[in-house]
């Protein structure tokens, strides 16, 4: 009996460990290669340098992190956390609330007031490790909440700043009211510079067994504009697409990110130098029936526009403030093929 009862386990823990495996072969990347300690984190070093500083001292200030997004602010955050607690203690210390939740004024009252106030309990077999008498609360994507829920929440920091440290994490820092950014040790969170993209994708693909070109990997940065996380789901997408053996090219990355091609913005630039109508409204209304982003153009355009030899410095402002134009009309709802339309003509007697 106990001989099939010892075969029964063997077969359930080879069972659990092929589960495992799938369910981390099935991981997105981002969450799988997320840094997981402070010294994981191979971008924006003078935070890191600050906040380790911090940590040895244990007096950790209420924090505010603003940056362009996928530029490392909640991950950074959480591997403070994970090294302050440890893995063990991290689940009953630290209450991370993103911008799926609600976080309306009733939520702030008492969710987090309730998680706030709570006494820190001391477990016999944890004393050792040395973890600092607070817990730390994250709100992620802060300058979403309203204007009341802020002010409830400087309330809430000032009464429970002895038990609780807080952490608001946004992209834009002027969205955070003045006496709550006023109470947080800022940090702001730069895009990533080409080096540190490069190196990381190029591990991630590394250990995925990824096989993808140089002037792929240039494109996937180029397209991110400083984002990881937006490169690193790009990568995995043009893998599964491209599957282990074939080699991920910039075409690829291109269709995936739904960047317009080099061609289409050739032939859109080449309507600059003349003043035919007939041609500049057949070029858009071919590029907007090719299904392509009236923004996307006007973006890559404008990246052109700094490159452009045939254009004078006055040229390129006027060319530039009718972009802009062109830009908030789209924002606004605009048709994309009319703004084109302007935007083409009204360029074309520029530059002429």
């Amino acid at each position: 009996m106990s001989f099939f009862a010892k075969r029964q386990t063997a077969g359930g823990s080879s069972s659990a460990a092929a589960h495992a495996a799938a369910a981390a072969a099935n991981k997105p990347w981002i969450e799988k290669y997320r840094p997981k300690t402070m010294d994981d984190i191979s971008s924006q070093e003078q935070a890191v340098a600050v906040l380790k500083k911090t940590m040895e001292s244990q007096n950790l200030p209420h924090l505010l992190f603003y940056g362009p997004p996928g530029t490392g602010k909640t991950s950074t955050i959480l591997a403070l956390a994970r090294d302050i607690y440890g893995p063990e203690m991290i689940g009953s210390r630290v209450l991370e609330l993103n911008a799926s939740d609600e976080r309306g004024i009733q939520v702030i009252r008492e969710k987090v007031k309730n998680f706030a106030r709570s006494t820190v309990s001391h477990n016999i077999g944890y004393v050792s490790l040395n973890v600092p008498p607070y817990k730390i609360i994250i709100l992620d994507e802060a300058d979403s909440m309203t204007a009341d829920a802020q002010s409830a929440l400087r309330r809430t920091m000032e009464t429970y700043s002895k038990l609780t440290r807080f952490c608001l994490i946004c992209n834009y820092v002027t969205r955070i009211i003045e006496p709550l950014a006023s109470r947080c040790a800022k940090f702001r969170f730069r895009p990533l510079e080409e080096k540190h993209s490069r190196e990381r994708l190029e591990m991630i693909c590394r250990q995925e067994d990824v096989k993808i070109s140089p002037e792929a990997i240039l494109s996937l940065i180029r397209v991110s504009e400083g984002d990881l996380r937006k490169a690193i789901m790009y990568l995995q997408s043009a893998s599964r697409l491209m599957g282990k053996e074939a080699e991920i090219g910039e075409d690829v990355i291109a269709d995936i990110a739904g960047t317009v091609p080099e061609s289409v913005i050739d032939g859109l630039e080449a309507c600059w130098l003349t003043k035919e109508y007939k041609q500049i409204a057949t070029e858009v209304q071919n590029v907007v029936a090719d299904g392509h982003s009236a923004a996307k153009i006007v973006s890559q355009l404008h990246a052109r526009l700094l490159k452009n030899e045939h254009l004078s410095p006055l040229q390129k402002a006027q060319v530039a403030e009718v972009f802009g134009d062109v830009d908030k009309c789209l924002c606004d709802g605009a048709d994309e093929q009319l703004q084109l339309l302007s935007m083409m003509t009204r360029v074309s007697i520029i530059a002429a």
